[in-house]
């Protein structure tokens, strides 16, 4: 930086000069006053530097430094330095009291003040106030100035109003003395300002209308929820025919789901509103019913207690395979022995589980697994579809019972042998209170330590099944020599498969038997009363009883 000094006669200390004392600012660098001396000693005068705005140069007037401004600042000042006259002391060194005029004083109190129009004519004063001018920047590096001095309070975008929605820079660094500067931002970006701002109050009022939409949907969905109509299909459907089980038991609520999970209802609550709307809606029972998809609750609810809806075919329990496949011919209106074909060259197709394939001696691998229930079965439909659905529901019911965990805990040794006794239990038994005991019939006559029948289960029903009939009647001779895997007079143990397929109460008979000791069983009046012994002696009169009938 450069220094410029007084130079030789520089004046002594002025008791008026206001750049000196508290009241002044401190220049950083001082210099040996005149020769004069005040109260012996010598005295020093305060030099003061600023640095040039545009160059970074310093300026000296009357032992004083002024920043010279560039064009760029002050268009209109001349470059001309005026001359600086000298005070005038007397010879004990005080001043006389009168000074040159001073171009730049307003009024002898502040040489500084009211200088308007020195620097630019819309230029406010930055030498005025006791803390006006900071210490010199480094060379090259431009002094930034200081704040304008607060005024009265105004609502202006920059204090009044919040700077988002008076679209201000965020970073807020506008300087008020910098008017050029301030200028500039504004002629060049008040449109992009103006841009943001209405950004900004777009956006909020894209955020208030979300809210306010997403307030009504939630509002409008709580309202249907408590005082609204349950959601409902309207007519009698489209036409499209699906065919559903009610299981045992269930109310309401229960059908209303099953309903509306296969497509039929459009909500629980539509059809829970039908059922009890209809004077006999509460009569709907289990089973199997045909309806179409999309169909009114109220449709619905009608249908199900039509016997239209349950014009289905119907397996009964214990009955064997073959009399299906002429029940799904009929309902098919397809030839005789078409479903029994496909059921021969197709089986392994069909869905039987794993622990039911690959058996030897079985006259029929789909025997058990044609479950007895209801089905929608009707013409245009094919006989694969029909076993297909037969077999998923046997072995759904299958799995439900454990049929795997409970065969080894009875002592058997595959699932399928579980099937097996089912089918027994089923054919032998004339009633549902017989099947327990009748199950542990079967589980004692199998047992090794059996010395009653030697582990031979000698029932009819086997040996009417390999025959394809049901004869209460068979000569001692006919068995004797049958030696079928099915005879089990003639063979031990069970035989290689189901003779028909099970009920659910058969099945649970089979995996939870009565354990009381019998081990024989006579149908003494050979229709439906069956009767159990657990000796020989008490068989043999239970055989006279039967005789005598």
């Amino acid at each position: 930086m450069t220094e410029y000094g007084r130079g030789q006669g520089s004046d002594p200390w002025h008791p008026d000069d206001p750049l000196y004392g508290d009241g002044g600012w401190r220049g950083q660098q001082t210099h040996p006053g005149p020769q004069a001396p005040y109260d012996g000693q010598q005295q020093s005068h305060p030099q003061q530097q600023y640095a040039d705005w545009g160059t970074g140069e310093q300026h000296a007037y009357d032992g004083q430094q002024y920043p010279q401004y560039d064009q760029q600042y002050a268009p209109q000042q001349s470059h001309q330095q005026p001359q600086n006259p000298q005070p005038q002391y007397d010879q004990n060194g005080w001043p006389t009291g009168t000074h040159p005029q001073d171009p730049y004083a307003a009024v002898p109190a502040d040489p500084y003040g009211q200088q308007t129009g020195t620097y630019g004519g819309q230029q406010a004063d930055y030498y005025d106030g006791p803390d006006a001018y900071p210490p010199p920047e480094p060379p090259g590096r431009r002094a930034e100035p200081a704040p304008e001095p607060e005024t009265d309070w105004d609502p202006g975008p920059d204090q009044g109003e919040h700077a988002f929605f008076a679209g201000g820079d965020d970073d807020g660094d506008d300087d008020a003395g910098d008017r050029r500067g301030r200028g500039e931002r504004r002629g060049r970006g008040g449109k992009e300002k103006k841009g943001r701002s209405g950004a900004a109050c777009l956006v909020v009022v894209l955020v208030l209308g979300g809210g306010l939409a997403g307030i009504g949907y939630f509002g409008y969905q709580f309202y249907q929820d408590r005082f609204g109509s349950a959601p409902d299909f309207a007519g009698d459907g489209n036409g499209q025919q699906v065919s559903v089980e009610i299981p045992k038991g269930a109310l309401g609520y229960k059908i209303g789901q099953v309903l509306k999970d296969a497509g039929v209802v459009k909500s629980v609550d539509a059809f829970v509103a039908a059922q009890q709307s209809n004077p006999q809606g509460k009569t709907i029972q289990d089973g199997v019913y045909t309806l179409e998809k999309q169909m009114s609750a109220a449709s619905a609810v009608d249908l199900m207690l039509s016997p239209k809806s349950r014009n289905n075919l119907i397996i009964a329990e214990g009955k064997r395979n073959a009399a299906v496949y002429e029940l799904i011919d009929a309902r098919l209106e397809v030839e005789k022995g078409t479903t029994a074909e496909v059921a021969k060259e197709d089986w392994e197709k069909l869905g039987l589980p794993e622990w039911a394939q690959n058996h030897q001696n079985v006259k029929d691998p789909l025997e058990g697994f044609l479950f007895p229930s209801s089905y929608g079965v009707s013409k245009g439909q094919k006989p694969e579809d029909v076993l297909r659905r037969m077999v998923a529901q046997a072995t759904e019911r299958y799995e439900k019972l454990g049929v795997e965990q409970k065969a080894k805990s009875l002592g058997l040794e595959s699932p399928w042998q579980l099937v097996t006794v089912a089918s027994l239990v089923q054919a032998e038994g004339k009633t549902h209170d017989d099947f327990r005991r009748m199950a542990e019939v079967v589980y004692n006559r199998l047992k090794p330590t059996n010395t009653e029948t030697n582990q031979l289960l000698q029932f009819d029903s086997t040996f009417n099944y390999l025959k394809g009939e049901s004869n209460i009647h068979i000569s001692e001779s006919e068995i004797n020599s049958n030696q079928d895997p099915y005879n089990t007079y003639t063979n031990k143990g069970l035989p290689p498969g189901p003779i028909g397929n099970p009920g659910q109460e058969a099945l649970e008979a089979a995996v939870n038997p009565t354990d009381e000791g019998w081990i024989y069983f006579v149908a003494t009046d050979g229709v439906d009363k069956t009767e159990f012994a657990k000796t020989h002696d008490e068989f043999l009169k239970l055989k006279d009883k039967f005789n005598g009938s």
